[in-house]
């Protein structure tokens, strides 16, 4: 493997370990192309209806994005990706070899192999946070008497674990005590984050849902009974009028419209560690949007329902989160589960920071509303933010 470039070496040992077999998998790192916000490639061998293929994981800052090719194709593409990549570790059965273009001279080196064999599964076994044999799941009809999800319950089952594995990054190394989900409906996330926190945990947390339905209210309760947890509890009232002094931790999933704004003002108030939420409808800004750009140059657009809908969602998102900053909290928004599972899959975490009133971030709130023609943002009105 010693000649003025050793990429070509690189590429022949992937297709020789392709053509005999021996290829595990192919790591891609220390990324410089053009591409926004992507970090790493990830190769692995996959069977798909018995035809081997190469799986390629493009993992970007906040999502992932998995590609199948079949071999041909695949060394075309990877010779182009190696291209924006300064480093690539190549692990086969019989050595490992490692390229590296980060320093003046590029370089491959050999070792020995770390990987026994390849997983050729498609389909891998997945670990779940949260097991199907919980009882908290069959008391709430996502699983039947043995622990199996139920068919119509496979999205709402695979939502709760994409909840807590995003939960989990977030509050693994932040000290909680007391956390008010708001608007929590049939209390599906409300058990799975409780089970989570003092099953996986072992924490001590007093764990609240708020709901205005009282048929919900006395059914969550019933089942924490049932299941012994004994500091979950679900409280009938609204979002504006519960007292969340204290909280740690506050989340609102799939609150609509405006009481969205409701629970992230709370949560603010409380001088929360951690805020999540999954907003709902955009119905208040949507409002705006469509009243003051009706007959202007985006009229080609604002006309069509599915795109204004679209245009309010992130702009009532983008706002919220600008707020929450100039509030004291870093931001992210991200998609948290696919949105085949559920269209409603936007998540806003805010982290508090204290580092709050900065004039440029007023600046940006105040810039987005006049280009939007929106009078005043519910958020904005909650947290009593100076005018223009």
């Amino acid at each position: 493997m010693k000649t003025a470039s050793p990429l070509p070496d690189l590429l022949q040992a992937i297709s020789d370990s392709l053509r005999d077999g021996s290829f595990v998998k192919l790591a891609l790192g220390h990324y410089t192309g053009a591409e926004k916000e992507l970090k790493q490639v990830h190769l692995r061998r996959i069977a798909i209806k018995k035809q081997e293929k190469l799986s390629f994981t493009y993992r970007y800052k906040t999502r992932d994005i998995v590609k199948n090719y079949v071999f041909g194709e695949s060394m075309a593409l990877l010779e182009e990706l190696l291209a924006g990549f300064k480093t690539a570790t190549l692990y086969t059965t019989a050595f490992d070899a490692r390229y590296d273009a980060s320093g003046k001279t590029p370089t491959l080196k050999q070792s020995k192999p770390s990987q026994q064999q390849a997983e050729l599964s498609h389909d891998r076994a997945k670990v779940r946070p949260v097991e199907a044999a919980r009882p908290w799941l069959q008391a709430l009809n996502i699983t039947d008497a043995n622990g199996q999800v139920f068919k119509n319950a496979q999205d709402k089952y695979r939502q709760i674990n994409k909840y807590v594995e995003t939960l989990a990054a977030l509050v693994e190394k932040t000290p909680i005590a007391k956390v008010a989900d708001m608007g929590s409906g049939k209390g599906y996330l409300t058990f799975a984050l409780y089970d989570y926190l003092t099953h996986t945990l072992k924490r001590d947390v007093e764990v609240t849902g708020v709901e205005f339905r009282a048929d919900m209210v006395e059914l969550c309760n019933r089942v924490a009974k049932e299941c012994g947890f004994t500091k979950l509890n679900f409280v009938e009232g609204s979002i504006a009028d519960y007292d969340t002094a204290g909280t740690d931790l506050l989340i609102a999933l799939h609150a609509c419209d405006t009481a969205t704004d409701d629970a992230i003002a709370k949560g603010i108030g409380a001088g929360a560690q951690l805020i999540v939420v999954a907003p709902c409808c955009h119905k208040q800004i949507r409002r705006e949007i469509e009243k003051a750009h009706a007959t202007t140059d985006l009229d080609f657009m604002t006309k069509h329902g599915t795109f204004l809908e679209r245009q309010a969602e992130m702009v009532t998102d983008g706002l919220r989160a600008l707020m929450m900053e100039y509030s004291g909290y870093s931001t992210k928004l991200f998609e948290f589960v696919s949105d085949a599972h559920t269209p409603k899959n936007v998540m806003i975490v805010g982290t508090r920071n204290r580092v709050a009133k900065s004039p440029e971030t007023l600046k940006k709130i105040h810039a987005a509303k006049q280009y939007f023609s929106i009078g005043q943002h519910h958020l904005e009105r909650l947290l009593g933010l100076p005018a223009a």
